[in-house]
């Protein structure tokens, strides 16, 4: 049987002008959107993403896959990560993490971040990690909604900070052009952004309406696309 191996996050997820310090547009609205997952282009589940205002400017963003068909449905494999993050000068930060797979070798970990201490602390099935925390630091689960804040507000080169195991790690993101993207949701007229500082292969659709990409693939952990089938604002 091959082994269905599924990325730690589906949207592994910006100080953005290119250097230094982040520039976002306003503050996130509340929001739910509903992609088709596949794998190697067959559509093995559906992942619904949730932003609620938790008041204060407080958020929680929650990303839940559920397998619908194939070796995902076989193997129970459902996936859940949760962020909360607060807006802090302009921009998300990360204050905690969870993520957590099961069915099929089941994984799990959780990040907590202390902005006094400037402290990230990380534990996961392979042991406990701390490093130092970045200001405007997000995680994979929140990189691809800092990325569409970036983008909104008119950058076309992006530096994130995104905390992953071990560190902070600046990944870097450019407009390469604008492409139609047909998916569920409809035909879209959307700016394609690459991941440029890793072989890591990441291109992700935007369009001007939705603070997430309309389309996203990904090469890390295996061949995965999600695919916009619907969203919604209050």
């Amino acid at each position: 049987m091959r082994t269905l191996k599924l990325p730690r996050t589906l949207f592994a997820g910006l100080a953005l002008v290119t250097f230094s310090t982040a520039v976002f547009a306003a503050p996130p609205t509340p929001f739910t959107a509903t992609y088709q997952v596949l794998r190697d282009g067959e559509a093995i589940g559906q992942a619904t993403i949730t932003l609620k205002s938790l008041g204060n400017g407080e958020y929680e963003y929650s990303n839940q896959m559920k397998g619908t068909s194939g070796l995902a449905a076989m193997l129970g494999i459902n996936s859940s990560s949760i962020t909360r993050f607060r807006w802090n000068n302009n921009a998300p930060e990360t204050e905690s993490y969870t993520y957590k797979l099961t069915g099929f070798k089941p994984k799990e970990r959780v990040m907590q971040v202390n902005w006094s201490s400037n402290q990230v602390s990380v534990n996961d099935n392979k042991g406990a990690m701390s490093y130092a925390a970045t200001p405007g630091m997000v995680d994979g689960n929140t990189m691809p909604l800092a990325l569409g804040l970036g983008l909104a507000s008119g950058n076309q080169n992006i530096t994130l900070p995104v905390g992953v195991r071990q560190q902070v790690e600046h990944q870097q993101y450019k407009v390469q052009g604008a492409e139609t993207v047909k998916v569920p949701a409809g035909s879209f007229q959307a700016e394609r952004v690459t991941r440029t500082d890793s072989d890591k292969h990441f291109d992700a659709w935007f369009v001007k309406q939705y603070p997430l990409p309309v389309k996203l693939m990904q090469t890390e952990g295996g061949s995965m696309t999600l695919q916009l089938a619907q969203f919604s604002s209050p």
